[in-house]
C-alpha cells in the first residue's frame, strides 16, 4: 500500500506517517481540527479547501473547549469527504432511499472512528479528553486557563494534544482503509 506522495510506504508506515504529521502540525500550527485534516491531506491529496473548512472547529468547537474535540471533528470531516452523502442524494421535495442509506453508512463509519476516541480517552468531548490527558479540563477562553494549558504542554508535550491529533489522523486514515473506499488513492 502506498500513496501518490509516499509510494514506498506500507500500510503501517502510512498510519505512522499520518500520526507524526498530525502531531507535528499541531505542535507548530495549533487547531486540532485543522491539523488533523491537513495531515490527512498530505497523504491523501484532497483539495486544500477541506483544510480551510476545518478552521473554526478547533478546541472543543471554536476554541470554547466545551464541545466535541477538534481532532474528532477534523477526522470526521475527512471521513465524510470520502464517504458522506453527496448533494445529489439530498432533497427538500422527496425522500431518496439511496441517500438515506449513504447517510446511515457514513454515520456508522464515523461512530467507528469515535469509538477509538472513547476507547482511548473515555470521551469524544474536548473537556473529557483534556481530563484524561491533563488530569483536568481548561477553559481556553480564560487567559489564566489558557496559560495553564500551554504550560501543561498543550503544543509542546508530544503526549498531550499533539498525540490526540496524531491519533485522530492515524485513526481516520485507518478507518478509511478499513472501508476500502481509498484503495486506488493508496494503491492497495
Amino acid at each position: 500500500m502506498s500513496s501518490a506522495k509516499y509510494p514506498d510506504l506500507s500500510r503501517q508506515e502510512l498510519l505512522e506517517k499520518a500520526a507524526r504529521l498530525g502531531s507535528d502540525f499541531e505542535k507548530f500550527s495549533g487547531s486540532c481540527s485543522q491539523c488533523t485534516v491537513v495531515a490527512l491531506r498530505e497523504i491523501l491529496g484532497f483539495e486544500d479547501i477541506i483544510v480551510k473548512v476545518a478552521t473554526s472547529s478547533c478546541g472543543g468547537q471554536a476554541g470554547l473547549s466545551n464541545g466535541v474535540c477538534g481532532a474528532v471533528i477534523g477526522g470526521t470531516i475527512v471521513l465524510d469527504y470520502y464517504l458522506g452523502r453527496p448533494m445529489e442524494l439530498v432533497s427538500c421535495t422527496e425522500e431518496i432511499p439511496e441517500g438515506l442509506e449513504v447517510l446511515s453508512s457514513a454515520m456508522e463509519t464515523a461512530r467507528s472512528f469515535c469509538k477509538k476516541f472513547t476507547d482511548q480517552y473515555g470521551s469524544i468531548l474536548c473537556p473529557g479528553i483534556q481530563t484524561t490527558i491533563y488530569g483536568r479540563s481548561f477553559d481556553l477562553q480564560n487567559p489564566d486557563d489558557w496559560e495553564a494549558f500551554m504550560d501543561a504542554g498543550a503544543h509542546s508535550d508530544p503526549t498531550k494534544c499533539m498525540s490526540v491529533v496524531g491519533n485522530a489522523a492515524k485513526w481516520a486514515l485507518e478507518t478509511l482503509m478499513e472501508t476500502g473506499k481509498i484503495r486506488t488513492l493508496l494503491n492497495v
